[in-house]
């Protein structure tokens, strides 16, 4: 579960994270290209295994999440628990403060 917020998320700080640990796999924009991960543009309300034209792992296939914050915040926490079998080799932000600043920036 998320923890009660203490500091309102940050999209800026964010994006530094999306930046550094996200764009070697993703892009956010529209129309943006899939790369190693699928472009994350439409995430919200999205079923896992869903990004027109991505080749997923059967278990993001099966894995039959809807995308919202809540539970994008358990999944970066750590990805390979959250949906076991998935081909993202990303090892997680363990810092909840990272997590919601990420989330924040991925909602603009």
């Amino acid at each position: 579960k998320m923890p009660k917020k203490t500091k309102k998320p940050s999209a800026k700080k964010g994006a530094k994270i999306f930046k550094m640990r996200c764009a070697q796999c993703h892009t956010v924009e529209a129309g943006g290209p899939h790369k190693t991960g699928p472009n994350l543009y439409g995430l919200w309300n999205r079923q896992s295994g869903q990004a027109d034209s991505y080749e997923y792992s059967g278990a993001n296939l099966d894995a039959n999440v809807t995308w919202s914050a809540e539970n994008l915040f358990d999944y970066l926490e750590n990805p390979k628990k959250y949906i076991p079998g998935t081909k993202m080799s990303f090892a997680g932000l363990p810092k909840s403060k990272d997590r919601n600043d990420l989330i924040a920036y991925l909602k603009k």
